[in-house]
Protein backbone atom coordinates (compact mmCIF):
# COMPACT_ATOMS: atom_id res chain seq x y z
CA UNK A 1 0.00 0.00 0.00
CA UNK A 2 1.25 3.43 -0.76
CA UNK A 3 2.12 5.82 1.52
CA UNK A 4 -0.36 8.44 2.72
CA UNK A 5 1.05 12.12 2.86
CA UNK A 6 0.88 12.33 6.27
CA UNK A 7 3.34 9.11 6.68
CA UNK A 8 5.37 10.40 3.94
CA UNK A 9 6.14 13.24 6.45
CA UNK A 10 6.66 12.02 8.96
CA UNK A 11 9.12 9.70 7.55
CA UNK A 12 10.77 12.42 6.15
CA UNK A 13 11.45 13.95 9.75
CA UNK A 14 12.71 10.59 11.12
CA UNK A 15 15.68 10.34 8.06
CA UNK A 16 16.23 14.17 8.89
CA UNK A 17 16.52 13.37 12.69
CA UNK A 18 19.03 10.24 11.68
CA UNK A 19 21.42 12.29 9.05
CA UNK A 20 21.65 15.14 11.57
CA UNK A 21 22.80 12.50 14.13
CA UNK A 22 25.33 10.71 11.49
CA UNK A 23 26.48 14.13 10.06
CA UNK A 24 26.27 16.81 12.56
CA UNK A 25 29.25 18.88 10.36
CA UNK A 26 27.00 18.67 7.10
CA UNK A 27 27.36 21.99 5.30
CA UNK A 28 28.01 23.84 2.22
CA UNK A 29 31.12 22.11 0.56
CA UNK A 30 31.80 25.49 -1.74
CA UNK A 31 34.20 27.72 -0.19
CA UNK A 32 33.56 31.41 0.01
CA UNK A 33 33.21 34.19 2.31
CA UNK A 34 30.07 36.29 1.19
CA UNK A 35 26.95 35.91 -1.60
CA UNK A 36 28.86 36.70 -4.45
CA UNK A 37 32.11 34.06 -4.19
CA UNK A 38 29.02 31.78 -3.59
CA UNK A 39 27.15 32.67 -6.99
CA UNK A 40 30.22 32.13 -8.67
CA UNK A 41 31.28 29.13 -7.13
CA UNK A 42 28.00 27.30 -7.43
CA UNK A 43 28.17 28.18 -11.21
CA UNK A 44 31.31 26.76 -11.44
CA UNK A 45 30.19 23.42 -9.46
CA UNK A 46 27.98 22.32 -12.49
CA UNK A 47 29.20 18.71 -14.22
CA UNK A 48 32.07 19.17 -11.51
CA UNK A 49 32.86 17.80 -8.13
CA UNK A 50 33.14 20.68 -5.00
CA UNK A 51 36.83 19.73 -4.32
CA UNK A 52 37.62 21.01 -7.87
CA UNK A 53 36.09 24.13 -7.43
CA UNK A 54 37.23 24.81 -4.47
CA UNK A 55 40.89 24.31 -6.13
CA UNK A 56 39.85 26.70 -8.55
CA UNK A 57 38.25 29.52 -6.85
CA UNK A 58 41.18 29.49 -3.97
CA UNK A 59 42.83 31.64 -6.60
CA UNK A 60 40.50 32.96 -8.52
CA UNK A 61 38.62 35.22 -5.84
CA UNK A 62 41.73 36.54 -5.38
CA UNK A 63 42.16 37.72 -8.65
CA UNK A 64 38.44 38.85 -8.90
CA UNK A 65 37.19 40.31 -6.13
CA UNK A 66 33.72 42.32 -7.13
CA UNK A 67 31.21 41.73 -10.42
CA UNK A 68 32.96 44.68 -12.42
CA UNK A 69 36.73 42.26 -12.04
CA UNK A 70 35.11 39.93 -14.12
CA UNK A 71 34.54 42.15 -16.60
CA UNK A 72 37.46 43.91 -17.15
CA UNK A 73 39.00 40.31 -18.57
CA UNK A 74 38.71 39.16 -22.12
CA UNK A 75 36.32 35.90 -22.11
CA UNK A 76 39.52 33.95 -23.08
CA UNK A 77 41.12 34.59 -20.12
CA UNK A 78 38.88 34.09 -17.76
CA UNK A 79 38.41 30.51 -19.51
CA UNK A 80 41.80 30.19 -18.73
CA UNK A 81 41.21 30.51 -15.13
CA UNK A 82 38.20 28.09 -14.81
CA UNK A 83 39.33 25.69 -17.35
CA UNK A 84 39.79 22.35 -15.04
CA UNK A 85 35.95 22.63 -13.99
CA UNK A 86 34.82 21.50 -17.63
CA UNK A 87 32.05 23.40 -19.88
CA UNK A 88 34.90 26.55 -18.71
CA UNK A 89 33.47 28.61 -22.04
CA UNK A 90 29.80 28.27 -21.17
CA UNK A 91 30.55 29.14 -17.34
CA UNK A 92 32.83 31.76 -18.83
CA UNK A 93 30.22 33.34 -20.16
CA UNK A 94 27.06 32.53 -17.50
CA UNK A 95 29.80 34.29 -15.24
CA UNK A 96 30.39 37.64 -16.88
CA UNK A 97 26.78 37.69 -17.85
CA UNK A 98 25.43 37.40 -14.33
CA UNK A 99 28.06 40.25 -13.50
CA UNK A 100 26.79 41.96 -16.08
CA UNK A 101 23.45 42.27 -14.70
CA UNK A 102 24.74 42.27 -11.17
CA UNK A 103 26.33 46.12 -12.02
CA UNK A 104 23.91 47.51 -14.17
CA UNK A 105 20.24 46.16 -12.61
CA UNK A 106 21.15 45.46 -8.97
CA UNK A 107 24.26 47.85 -7.82
CA UNK A 108 26.63 45.10 -7.62
CA UNK A 109 25.06 43.25 -5.33
CA UNK A 110 23.77 39.67 -5.16
CA UNK A 111 20.03 39.87 -4.97
CA UNK A 112 17.86 38.08 -2.53
CA UNK A 113 14.94 37.17 -3.72
CA UNK A 114 14.59 33.70 -6.23
CA UNK A 115 12.39 36.14 -8.98
CA UNK A 116 15.64 37.72 -9.37
CA UNK A 117 18.38 35.69 -8.85
CA UNK A 118 16.66 33.52 -11.85
CA UNK A 119 17.15 36.68 -14.14
CA UNK A 120 21.05 35.76 -13.95
CA UNK A 121 22.31 34.42 -16.69
CA UNK A 122 23.96 30.90 -16.00
CA UNK A 123 21.61 30.82 -12.78
CA UNK A 124 18.56 28.21 -12.70
CA UNK A 125 16.65 26.78 -9.10
CA UNK A 126 19.61 25.02 -8.18
CA UNK A 127 22.46 27.52 -7.76
CA UNK A 128 19.45 30.27 -6.78
CA UNK A 129 18.51 27.94 -3.77
CA UNK A 130 22.26 26.92 -2.77
CA UNK A 131 22.96 31.15 -2.59
CA UNK A 132 19.01 31.94 -0.99
CA UNK A 133 19.50 29.19 1.99
CA UNK A 134 23.09 29.40 2.52
CA UNK A 135 24.26 33.13 1.78
CA UNK A 136 20.57 34.75 3.37
CA UNK A 137 19.22 31.86 5.22
CA UNK A 138 16.14 32.14 3.10
CA UNK A 139 14.46 28.59 2.65
CA UNK A 140 12.74 29.21 -0.13
CA UNK A 141 13.21 25.86 -2.28
CA UNK A 142 15.36 22.81 -1.81
CA UNK A 143 18.61 22.36 -3.38
CA UNK A 144 18.39 19.19 -5.88
CA UNK A 145 21.76 18.05 -7.15
CA UNK A 146 22.80 14.72 -7.99
CA UNK A 147 23.18 12.91 -4.38
CA UNK A 148 19.82 14.79 -3.39
CA UNK A 149 18.61 13.01 -6.53
CA UNK A 150 19.84 10.03 -6.17
CA UNK A 151 18.81 9.12 -2.51
CA UNK A 152 15.71 10.83 -2.63
CA UNK A 153 15.13 7.99 -5.36
CA UNK A 154 16.28 5.40 -3.03
CA UNK A 155 14.61 6.37 0.16
CA UNK A 156 11.38 6.42 -1.74
CA UNK A 157 10.74 10.24 -0.97
CA UNK A 158 9.66 11.14 -4.77
CA UNK A 159 9.34 8.86 -8.07
CA UNK A 160 9.82 11.76 -10.29
CA UNK A 161 13.50 12.24 -12.48
CA UNK A 162 13.16 15.55 -13.48
CA UNK A 163 14.62 18.11 -10.94
CA UNK A 164 11.75 20.50 -11.09
CA UNK A 165 9.24 18.42 -9.80
CA UNK A 166 11.79 16.49 -7.62
CA UNK A 167 12.29 19.39 -5.84
CA UNK A 168 8.13 20.38 -5.92
CA UNK A 169 7.94 16.98 -3.84
CA UNK A 170 10.68 17.37 -1.68
CA UNK A 171 9.12 20.67 -0.59
CA UNK A 172 5.79 19.21 0.16
CA UNK A 173 7.36 16.60 2.86
CA UNK A 174 10.54 18.99 3.88
CA UNK A 175 9.76 20.94 7.06
CA UNK A 176 10.69 24.38 6.04
CA UNK A 177 13.44 24.77 8.89
CA UNK A 178 15.15 21.97 7.34
CA UNK A 179 15.09 22.68 3.63
CA UNK A 180 18.69 24.33 3.90
CA UNK A 181 19.93 21.18 5.62
CA UNK A 182 18.42 18.95 4.05
CA UNK A 183 20.13 18.70 1.21
CA UNK A 184 23.50 19.18 2.86
CA UNK A 185 23.10 16.35 4.64
CA UNK A 186 21.76 14.12 1.96
CA UNK A 187 24.75 14.96 -0.34
CA UNK A 188 27.27 14.09 2.99
CA UNK A 189 25.56 11.42 3.52
CA UNK A 190 25.69 10.63 -0.50
CA UNK A 191 29.47 11.15 -0.83
CA UNK A 192 30.41 9.34 2.72
CA UNK A 193 28.15 6.27 3.37
CA UNK A 194 25.84 5.54 0.57
CA UNK A 195 27.72 5.38 -2.74
CA UNK A 196 25.74 5.02 -5.95
CA UNK A 197 25.33 1.21 -5.91
CA UNK A 198 24.63 0.69 -2.32
CA UNK A 199 22.55 2.46 0.36
CA UNK A 200 24.44 2.00 3.86
CA UNK A 201 22.73 1.63 6.86
CA UNK A 202 25.51 0.80 8.75
CA UNK A 203 26.65 4.50 9.85
CA UNK A 204 22.80 5.80 9.94
CA UNK A 205 20.00 3.71 9.81
CA UNK A 206 18.38 5.51 6.83
CA UNK A 207 17.90 2.33 4.79
CA UNK A 208 15.43 1.28 7.68
CA UNK A 209 13.53 4.11 6.70
CA UNK A 210 12.44 2.87 2.88
CA UNK A 211 8.52 1.65 3.16
CA UNK A 212 8.88 -1.85 2.56
CA UNK A 213 5.98 -1.46 -0.20
CA UNK A 214 6.11 0.73 -3.16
Amino acid sequence: MRETKTQLKERTERIIKLLKRAHPDAKCALNHSNAFELLIATILSAQCTDERVNKVTADLFRKYRKPGDYLKVAATELQDDIRTTGFFRNKSKSIQGACKMLVEEFDGEVPQSMEELLKLPGVARKTANVVLGVAYRKAEGVVVDTHVSRLSHRLKLTRDKDAGKIEKDLMEIVPRKHRIEFAHLLTFHGRGTCRARRLSSEASGVEEMRPTSS
